[in-house]
């Protein structure tokens, strides 16, 4: 048996759902990058021609959220390992959360904020 499983096997899970994010993140950088693509689509479609519609931003938004959700998988493969010999050792370790989580999580809400900034100007421009 394992010495403190159920703590590894919590401390597994939390890595994998930091993973999860991160992937979604990066799939959401390219989406934004090519979100010109579908916007140019929809205007097709309704019988309108956006001039400029390829945004420089997005291509350079996208980027970000790439490298932001590349980033948080390393911060928390970091955690992981880190909290992992905690767990391992026998002396108590007083838990408390890292600045690094603490700016991933304030970035994920500007990231947010800037997603909805960004659909709402390109809803407003295709109404």
């Amino acid at each position: 048996m394992i010495p403190h499983f159920s703590d590894h096997a919590a401390n597994e899970r939390t890595y994998l759902a930091w993973v999860r994010t991160a992937i979604t993140i990066m799939a959401f950088g390219f989406l934004i990058e090519r979100f010109d693509l579908f916007l140019a689509s929809v205007s097709h479609i309704a019988g309108r021609t956006l001039a400029g519609l390829h945004l420089r931003g997005t291509e350079w938004a996208g980027l970000l959220l790439i490298i932001f959700g590349a980033l948080m998988i390393l911060l928390a493969t970091l955690r992981f390992l880190r909290a992992r010999g905690n767990i391992s050792e026998e002396r108590t370790i007083p838990y408390a959360g890292t600045l690094a989580e603490k700016v991933l999580a304030a970035i994920l809400v500007l990231t947010a904020l800037f997603l909805v900034a960004y659909v709402g100007q390109q809803i407003v421009l295709l109404g």
